[in-house]
């Protein structure tokens, strides 16, 4: 994420105080709801990778990353630094597209060669994790310890947590984009055996119950997940 000269602040449930976030964070896999104050007009670009893309990238693995957001300028050095001393001085969203993406690409050299679990983890993506955990294992070329295993590094977390957020995610943005939609008919679309497991889940990552949410939705204009892929 990287946000204009107002940084959001955050906290992680509402006993916390607000945080003030850096200009630039890089945000692991998310496992716990967080809440945002946007101060003044939020101006950003976000930066979604594919599963296992940091890593590839990184080489870091994304456990020890897991449900945290950090300073990108500390992992990424003085590069990173001079890139969002760049976009202070833009006021255009397009030319500062143009510098993320002209920054990435050179890190492009740093990416680790794609493996079959690349491919069997963006096919568990775009099932939105309504795919046996078996099979996805079969396609990465793995048996399912060494699947499991090789997931706590390449997504941060065991294949059917994974699979429980991408369900989780996309009833949540059925919902963002068609608020009309029955819970009932949310929760087939997305993929539950019942609606009782997909309010399990947004107990678990929410927060709040799938009624909630609607209300939650109505006092900001933020959506954060809207365009992500699924």
């Amino acid at each position: 994420m990287f946000y204009g000269n107002h940084p959001v602040s955050m906290r992680r449930d509402d006993i916390d105080p607000f945080t003030q976030q850096a200009p630039v964070m890089l945000v692991g896999p998310q496992y716990s709801r967080v809440n945002i104050r946007v101060r003044e007009q939020l101006t950003a670009i976000r930066v979604d990778l594919l599963p296992g893309g940091l890593y590839r990238l990184l080489g870091i693995p994304l456990h020890e990353l897991f449900d945290g957001g950090f300073d990108a300028r500390d992992i990424f050095g003085p590069a990173m630094k001079e890139l969002q001393e760049s976009l202070q001085q833009l006021t255009s969203l397009e030319q500062g597209k143009t510098l993320v993406e002209n920054f990435l690409l050179s890190q492009s050299n740093k990416l680790r060669s794609p493996r079959p679990l690349d491919q069997a983890l963006r096919l568990l993506l775009e099932a939105n994790g309504n795919m046996p955990i078996e099979k996805t294992a079969s396609l990465s070329c793995l048996s399912l310890k060494q699947f499991e295993r090789k997931c706590r590094d390449y997504i941060g977390m065991n294949p059917k947590t994974y699979s429980r957020i991408l369900r989780f995610s996309k009833a949540y943005r059925l919902h963002e984009a068609n608020p009309q939609l029955s819970w009932i008919k949310i929760a087939y679309e997305a993929g539950y055996f019942d609606q009782m497991h997909m309010i399990r889940d947004f107990k678990t990552f929410a927060g709040v119950n799938p009624s909630l949410i609607s209300q939650e939705l109505l006092s900001t204009p933020i959506r954060m997940q809207k365009d992500l892929p699924g």
